[in-house]
């Protein structure tokens, strides 16, 4: 989930000693910077894996700052992710320009550089201009030729998160939540989408509070690669597609809303505006094939988060009803099924369908 700044002092205690030296160092080779001593830390609220702090120092220049971000791990969430391999991609990004440099490391976290962008909010999602901004940043992310295998990770991913899922669970919880019956919906889907697919690197997690925008550049950043590797694109797609029903700056940010969901319209301006950027016309017949496919991998966003939801609960600190969350994500699975897979998703004991919403 996206940062959004909430000033607040004397929260210098949170920052570990270690980063706190190399802050020091930092500033100490900014000429422009009177008191390397004199930063000021700022929590950034609203990230939903790290806790993350902006950095001021002022400067010799009235009413200027230096700033930059400091990101410290969570606890609880390497069973999402593995940190090294996210650690090692954060490296990539920032030396191919694609996001904020990194500054330094330190045993629990990292320094990045500020990027002087704004992050996008849920809204900024369905304005037409930026939308076809974040089109054609994704076709060129998709595009990174990243190191190491480009193994597909959503089927493994998937699973893994559902054994986790069961170990972490009370009985009453898996039972609620038919667990059982998940790894038959996971099979089910992977056969049904195992034909020829585009393969990319892929952010897995492009919502509102992963992008940033400059608005005088027009420049689209995506950060937070915490989730990202090789999948197929009508994943990701299909994953930003059901972020453009969440605004995680409410008071009740686990509550979706379905009727934000793009419409055909919308849905095929993004995908014809995501094909084209890279140069040429894309084919009738290979927008409606993309576009069939990111319909079919919405089910496999809705599995992904509500397992996610589920292992977050028993995991993470934050304040956000992450069952609930999970029991939406669960609920659209059951309703959209029957219409994306027709008589292929018929399974003979599928009671996933039973998890109806609140108080199930």
């Amino acid at each position: 989930m996206g940062p959004v700044e909430n000033p607040v002092n004397n929260k210098e205690y949170r920052i570990p000693g270690e980063a706190k030296e190399m802050l020091k160092s930092l500033a100490s080779k900014w000429e422009d910077i009177d008191d390397a001593n004199s930063l000021q830390v700022i929590p950034l609220k609203g990230a939903m894996t790290n806790e993350v702090f902006q950095i001021k120092w002022p400067t010799k220049t009235q009413n200027m700052s230096r700033k930059v971000v400091v990101r410290i791990y969570g606890e609880g969430v390497e069973v999402f992710f593995d940190r090294d391999t996210e650690i090692l991609t954060f490296e990539f990004m920032s030396k191919q320009g694609q996001g904020p440099r990194l500054l330094g490391r330190f045993s629990n976290g990292r320094i990045e550089e500020f990027i002087h962008a704004r992050t996008l909010s849920a809204s900024d999602l369905h304005d037409p201009d930026i939308s076809a901004l974040i089109a054609a940043k994704m076709k060129e992310f998709h595009g990174l030729e990243m190191p190491g295998p480009k193994d597909v990770s959503l089927w493994h991913r998937l699973r893994n998160w559902l054994k986790t899922a069961k170990s972490l669970c009370t009985p009453e919880e898996a039972k609620d939540f038919r667990l059982d019956s998940i790894e038959d919906e996971i099979s089910l889907i992977e056969k049904e989408l195992s034909g020829d697919q585009s393969i990319g690197f892929c952010h897995n997690d492009l919502q509102y509070g992963n992008i940033m925008i400059d608005e005088e550049t027009r420049s689209i950043t995506i950060i937070d690669y915490e989730y990202a590797s090789y999948n197929p694109i009508a994943f990701d797609i299909a994953n930003h597609f059901c972020e453009m029903t969440a605004d995680y700056h409410t008071d009740t940010p686990h509550i979706l809303d379905y009727s934000k969901y793009p419409g055909l319209e919308e849905r095929q301006r993004f995908l014809h505006l995501y094909l084209s950027s890279s140069g040429g016309l894309p084919s009738d017949i290979e927008l409606e094939q993309l576009l069939e496919n990111v319909e079919k991998y919405k089910l496999a966003s809705h599995l992904f988060w509500g397992l996610w939801g589920i292992i977050s609960e028993h995991v993470n600190e934050i304040d956000f009803d992450y069952m609930e969350y999970a029991r939406q994500r669960f609920e659209q699975y059951c309703l959209r099924k029957p219409a994306l897979l027709g008589s292929s998703g018929t399974t003979p004991d599928v009671a996933l369908t039973d998890v109806a919403g609140p108080g199930n």
